[in-house]
């Protein structure tokens, strides 16, 4: 169905999908949904879609796709090869406000550079999956375009100095506010994590995490260098950040759609004795944001429920609640008595708990 507007030579018309050409339905968003998560579809032959409004993450489009395309089964889409298990197409200069491709990029003075990215996975694949990706879509809702906020003329960038107090009085919506338009916020939020005050490093982490999140909206490239970093830094005594594994926790927790692809080299901690009770708290944190990560590896992670230090059975029997794991009731029975003390981060502060207590509340959690 075509408009009757022309761009050059090139008609305005509906999206269409790549495989069969037949309409698709305008995106929508799923009625749970991560910070950042694009609005997804699916088509009659089977093709799902992802909507990257702003063009420029076609990689985040492919995994948001991709994924869904697999139920949300993060196990599953990471373990297919493009052409073997799946194919994937692109339309560009798609319009999320009027559900139209526009050939020529702009529309009534508006630049139009969004993107649909299908995916069609192979029919064994969608026989296992397609059930789940319908139900998933009878309960999504009309997606609204984002607009990032406009600053003021008069607003003024953020200083190191700035960030630093923003931080620590945990009034961190301005910098969020500001991290739109000065990505160079991330190098000041980073370079706070060496800082000995636990309590400002972790809300430090936690900014960085949320910031991190806004920029990978038009440059997830910038968060993944800086992962590889922190990580790099971890293994490099001269480098290491004190607030490493936070900031990784952080990071990954809030776009897991992006970054859950290095979770795995959290694990390679867990047989590090000096390393593993930083590991297992940033897994936790993962876990809290997004169980269907890491759910399948609960079995993995039972050997820590009985480990000599109560520390790493109690944020190992934190773990378990954040992923629901109802398999670990026997154990986590056996820990509710324990006295120890460990403290967790939520809400912008320390909360002390005893390792019974934690293990209490994960099987209130079953």
């Amino acid at each position: 169905m075509f408009e009757s507007k022309f761009f050059g030579k090139s008609p305005i018309k509906k999206p269409t999908c790549p495989f069969c050409e037949s309409i698709i339905e305008k995106p929508k968003e799923l009625s749970i949904r991560r910070p950042g998560e694009m609005p997804v579809g699916a088509c009659s032959c089977g093709a799902v879609y992802a909507c990257d409004e702003s063009g420029r993450n076609m990689g985040s489009a492919l995994i948001e796709a991709l994924v869904f395309g697999c139920n949300m089964d993060w196990d599953l889409a990471w373990g297919l090869d493009p052409e073997e298990d799946y194919q994937w197409e692109v339309i560009d200069n798609y319009d999320l406000n009027t559900h139209l491709v526009i050939p020529g990029g702009f529309y009534e003075s508006r630049r139009i550079a969004g993107a649909l990215f299908f995916v069609r996975l192979h029919k064994d694949v969608q026989e296992t999956t397609s059930e789940g990706v319908t139900k998933r879509l009878a309960k999504t809702v009309p997606a609204s375009p984002k607009k990032p906020p406009k600053r003021s003329k008069k607003d003024k960038a953020l200083t190191k100095k700035m960030v630093e107090k923003l931080v620590r009085d945990y009034h961190i919506e301005p910098i969020l506010d500001a991290v739109w338009e000065d990505k160079k916020i991330i190098r000041y939020l980073q370079r706070l994590l060496y800082s000995g005050d636990d309590l400002f490093r972790r809300r430090a982490a936690e900014t960085l995490g949320k910031a991190c999140a806004i920029v990978g909206e038009s440059d997830p490239g910038i968060t993944s260098k800086l992962l590889q970093g922190l990580f790099y830094s971890i293994t490099d005594t001269a480098a290491f950040a004190p607030g490493a594994f936070e900031a990784i926790g952080e990071i990954i927790s809030q776009r897991a759609d992006l970054y859950a692809g290095y979770v795995a080299q959290l694990y390679q901690f867990l047989a590090d004795e000096t390393r593993k009770v930083q590991a297992i708290q940033a897994i936790s944190r993962i876990a809290k944001a997004s169980p269907a990560a890491l759910r399948k590896h609960t079995f993995y992670f039972f050997q820590f429920l009985e480990d000599p230090d109560p520390t790493i059975c109690g944020y190992t029997a934190l773990l378990m609640g954040n992923l629901g794991a109802f398999e670990a009731k026997g154990d986590l029975e056996k820990l509710v008595r324990e006295s120890h003390e460990i403290e967790i981060f939520e809400d912008g502060n320390f909360k002390i708990k005893t390792v019974g207590q934690v293990a209490s509340e994960a099987l209130s959690r079953f």
